[in-house]
């Protein structure tokens, strides 16, 4: 397990899209985060009913929309594509199904690369299909079982890349962001997210071993990109948004403490963070995500990405095409943009990141928040924590003081509302204990059993009798 303790980018010319300071270079020859941008492309189906049935349909479609997505990138002259397969939870439950389309997907892009001078990389990201129990049972039985060998056999099957959006702690945490909770958004966070990552990390890695492929990353989508949405809805309020974006971060850290080396997951919008952190290469999304979800930080998240993606489209006809290739096309003459500016020199590059930081950065905390200066602010303070819980209560504790900073100096504009629960959510933090079973146990005693099985995160009555 490493740990990590200095940044390993700490130079802020050195924060720039494109450039990592691990890069990561396939068999072919591709290399991630080495000075160019790729598009890292993402399809799914329509909506159909997934099952034995109408898999030879599915098969047909998934054939349909990398083979035209491929002849795009050709007639784009693009130099390189990442395709990500992320397994709807059926193609999860049925290892198999989900194998046989990592299949047809590699082959395909095998095909593409050996016919002309495009490189090529696929990420398969299996579902976390443990929460169909309730309360999620994480580290036994059927679904846990399923999962991991749907890791074994598209590992098997041709991905380059592994990689999860885990949820371990969300059976608690979306009550958390509904109710403006930040102990239990820190307890979920810090404590048994940070417990499950740790022990789904190690398998992950070991499988990726075994076969020959890339841990890549995991992703806290179902944590930070929930309250971002709601955010944009207007269900919570922004600040409490943001402030749980800073928390995500010693959470996903886990993964590379365990192992993984990257690209980190596209929908990780915490990858801003680890980025300085690991110096290994980051996927982004932002603007070209729009088919998938809406957000405030469009331009910003171009800023640090080694990676560009559109999250994920369904294969719906548009007026100009499938709407694959429409996303696919986007992601070009956005990379495309980049990879010129850094064509033309270092000064160049951070010119146009600088310009992308500061078309959203005012407007919401949520990209104020995620500015590469005030990342690399965050991250040196709270990496020198050694643990996860300290890391995350350190971030909100830190998060919520650089929005305050950013308001008083009027870099960002808050409204009354949002500075009152700014206030009331710095009071919450302000409390949060250094000792760590000391707070276990305090929100232990609020837990209800029907939500969570604390013993699948080492959380039990005899745990809390010896501490």
């Amino acid at each position: 397990m490493k740990q990590y303790s200095n940044l390993a980018i700490n130079d802020l010319s050195s924060f720039v899209f494109g450039k990592c300071i691990h890069p990561i270079t396939l068999k072919n020859g591709l290399v991630i985060g080495g000075g160019e941008v790729y598009p890292e492309l993402n399809f799914t189906l329509p909506d159909i009913a997934i099952n034995r049935e109408n898999l030879p349909s599915i098969h047909e479609q998934y054939h349909q929309m990398i083979e035209e997505c491929c002849k795009r990138a050709v007639e784009l002259q693009l130099s390189g594509l990442v395709v990500e397969f992320e397994l709807l939870p059926d193609l999860t439950l049925k290892p198999e199904w989900g194998a046989d389309i990592t299949k047809i997907l590699k082959e395909t892009l095998n095909q593409f690369q050996q016919r002309y001078e495009i490189k090529t990389a696929l990420r398969v990201t299996p579902n976390d299909i443990r929460e169909f129990a309730r309360p999620p049972i994480m580290r036994s039985g059927h679904y846990v079982d399923e999962m991991f060998r749907s890791f074994e056999l598209c590992a098997q099957a041709g991905a380059d890349f592994l990689a999860i959006e885990s949820t371990g702690g969300k059976e608690i945490h979306d009550d958390a962001i509904l109710n403006g909770d930040l102990q239990k958004s820190v307890f979920s966070l810090g404590v048994l997210a940070s417990r499950d990552m740790a022990f789904l990390w190690d398998r992950i890695v070991a499988i990726s071993r075994q076969n020959g492929v890339i841990p890549s990353g995991d992703s806290a989508c179902g944590f930070g990109n929930t309250a971002m949405v709601l955010a944009e809805k207007h269900f919570i309020p922004k600040v409490w948004a943001a402030v749980i974006r800073v928390m995500t971060t010693a959470r996903s850290l886990v993964a590379f403490e365990h192992g993984a080396i990257g690209p980190g997951k596209d929908c990780a919008y915490e990858n801003v963070y680890l980025k300085p952190i690991t110096g290994c290469p980051m996927a982004l999304e932002g603007a070209e995500a729009a088919c998938a979800h809406l957000s405030p930080i469009g331009n910003i998240a171009k800023a640090t990405s080694d990676l560009w993606s559109n999250e994920s489209v369904q294969n719906v006809k548009l007026l100009s095409g499938m709407a694959p290739v429409v996303s696919l096309e986007q992601l070009v003459y956005a990379t495309r943009l980049m990879n010129t500016a850094t064509k033309n020199g270092e000064k160049a590059a951070l010119e146009l990141r600088d310009w992308l930081v500061e078309s959203d950065s005012d407007l919401d905390p949520q990209a104020y928040i995620l500015r590469p200066d005030i990342a690399m602010h965050i991250v040196r303070e709270i990496i020198r924590e050694k643990t996860s819980y300290l890391r995350t209560r350190l971030s909100a504790l830190i998060g919520l003081s650089v929005l305050r900073d950013a308001q008083q100096q009027k870099k960002i504009h808050l409204s009354a509302i949002e500075m009152r629960w700014l206030d009331k959510l710095s009071r919450v933090a302000e409390r949060l204990p250094e000792d760590e079973e000391a707070f276990i146990y305090s929100m232990v005693k609020t837990m209800d059993s029907g939500r969570v099985r604390l013993s699948e995160y080492e959380i039990d009555q005899n745990y809390l009798e010896m501490k």
